[in-house]
């Protein structure tokens, strides 16, 4: 009997406990002060824009984004999608530790390590990155769940695992670049001698298709994409914050995950993992040579987690050391909460700068510029929007009725852009366009303009040369928001030809994002 309320506890009830718990912690961590995020707005103006490939992107993120659309696109809905996916990794951290053979203990541990760590951070904002981060995961589980059953299906859904990777982001391809040697170093290379394996990567191969033909029928923007990226983002991450962020990842948790990784090269029963710990080897190596963003790696850490659950579980068997096991779980979370309104935006622009001192110390005011600000980017990149869509209202209600369908509305950024959409939605305001990002796919034809909404620092040459007259109808003012100071100007007395212009300035802006012409 009593080993019945174990399996329930361990199968049923206490899996659905954390999961819930996961999920009701993400619409806590947010300062209603807080709009959507800078990256959030493109993601949802691609559910009304749906393709087989996008600049940024590749399509997955556009067939949730037109879900949450359908469902009513409110804030709830928004953050809905990253928890979920948040909660479903942690499902599979869970169900890895039970093929590891792990009990209540191990399966808590591991959770709890999961639950309070930069993961929650991450499934906090809707991006690609939390689905990213639950196909690698599937995939650590499908192989684990393969060396114990050589169930040939494991093998098949391996390649529905990486296949819907590609298809909401390239990154998934670095797992499979440490994968492969891995097990090829492994007594699992076995593998490769099995008929199914080559029908996942069959499966992989069909679910990226569309995605890889629309990649080179418009000149390989991935590549432009990469290119941009190093220039102006890589250049500026220090190969050493690389391996400390790996760290602060889950720096209360960090001896789950020293534990797990020392267990899978050193611990015995755990010898069949052995090419689990060489791929994590060989992609954190990758990452460093490429000098990658720090949280390119996370994929790997769920997986780490399991086994390190496990390992503390069987340390833990003695009797004495049963009474312990509470103080384990108190150490993951006491740090993590101490650091609570650091990690999220609990709190307000204005208690950050008071409290500058402690997210300074901790990084957490470092830029992709490699420079500090007086708040995270993150947090910064959530401010002003609202403020920005209220002002484009305004300038639209100075254009005269008749005038209306003949009026653009054009914006700097894809940031700009997404947020008019999104707080405009449902007030009669045409579609802000951008030459930024995807927007450029997404240019109405227009034969004739008479009045131009502008959002910018200022207008520029070509608005100046092209508008009779322009009114600055105002401009952000929240100055910790990263657009501070962008401002929203009224454009009449367009010159006649300025459409077949614009014609032109977007398909020289389409030709730079080719990388061959």
């Amino acid at each position: 009997m009593q080993a019945t309320a174990t399996h329930r506890a361990t199968a049923y009830y206490l899996p659905a406990g954390l999961i819930l718990l996961k999920m009701v912690l993400h619409y806590c961590i947010i300062n209603p002060v807080y709009d959507l995020h800078r990256d959030e707005y493109l993601h949802l103006d691609m559910g009304g824009h749906l393709a087989a490939g996008y600049l940024s992107v590749p399509p997955f993120t556009a067939v949730t984004s037109l879900l949450i659309k359908w469902l009513g696109g409110s804030f709830f809905w928004v953050k809905f999608f990253p928890a979920l996916f948040g909660a479903l990794t942690l499902l599979l951290v869970m169900r890895m530790a039970q093929e590891l053979k792990g009990g209540v203990y191990a399966l808590l541990l591991a959770a709890t390590a999961f639950i309070f760590s930069s993961m929650l951070r991450l499934n906090m904002l809707y991006q690609p990155n939390s689905f990213d981060v639950l196909c690698w995961t599937w995939v650590f589980y499908l192989l684990i769940r393969y060396i114990h059953t050589e169930h040939r299906k494991c093998l098949l859904w391996l390649g529905v695992a990486i296949g819907l990777g590609f298809l909401n982001k390239y990154n998934i391809l670095f797992l499979v670049t440490g994968l492969v040697p891995a097990v090829l170093l492994s007594p699992q290379r076995k593998v490769f001698f099995n008929r199914y394996l080559y029908a996942g990567v069959l499966v992989a191969l069909l679910l990226a298709l569309p995605n890889v033909i629309w990649q080179f029928r418009n000149g390989m923007p991935v590549l432009h994409h990469m290119e941009e990226l190093t220039r102006y983002q890589l250049v500026n991450v220090d190969r050493f914050d690389f391996l400390r962020a790996q760290f602060l990842f889950f720096f209360s948790g960090f001896f789950l995950v020293a534990s797990g990784l020392l267990a899978l090269f050193f611990y015995r029963p755990f010898r069949p993992y052995l090419f689990l710990g060489l791929t994590y080897l060989f992609v954190i190596l990758l990452f460093l040579y490429l000098q990658a963003k720090s949280y390119y790696a996370l994929g790997l850490y769920p997986m780490v987690l399991a086994f390190g659950g496990v390992c503390w579980e069987r340390l833990f068997s003695a009797r004495w050391l049963k009474y312990v096991r509470a103080c384990w779980l108190v150490l993951i979370i006491a740090p993590f909460l101490y650091l609570f309104n650091v990690i999220f935006p609990v709190l307000s622009p204005a208690a950050i700068q008071e409290k500058s001192k402690k997210f300074r110390e901790l990084g957490m005011l470092r830029w992709e510029d490699g420079k500090d600000h007086a708040l995270p980017q993150d947090f910064a990149d959530m401010l002003g929007w609202r403020e920005m869509a209220a002002l484009s209202r305004k300038a639209y209600a100075q254009v005269p009725d008749s005038d209306k369908p003949y009026t653009l509305i054009m914006c700097g950024n894809y940031g700009q852009a997404g947020a008019l959409n999104y707080y405009n939605r449902g007030r009669g305001m045409p579609p802000a366009r951008s030459f930024s990002a995807d927007y450029v796919f997404w240019f109405p034809r227009m034969d004739t303009l008479r009045y131009i909404i502008l959002l910018d620092d200022e207008p520029d040459k070509r608005a100046r040369e092209n508008a009779a007259v322009i009114i600055k109808v105002g401009q952000v003012q929240q100055p910790l928001a990263r657009e501070y100071g962008t401002g929203v100007y009224l454009l009449k007395g367009l010159s006649p030809d300025l459409p077949a212009r614009f014609r032109n300035w977007r398909q020289q802006r389409m030709q730079e994002f080719r990388a061959w012409r």
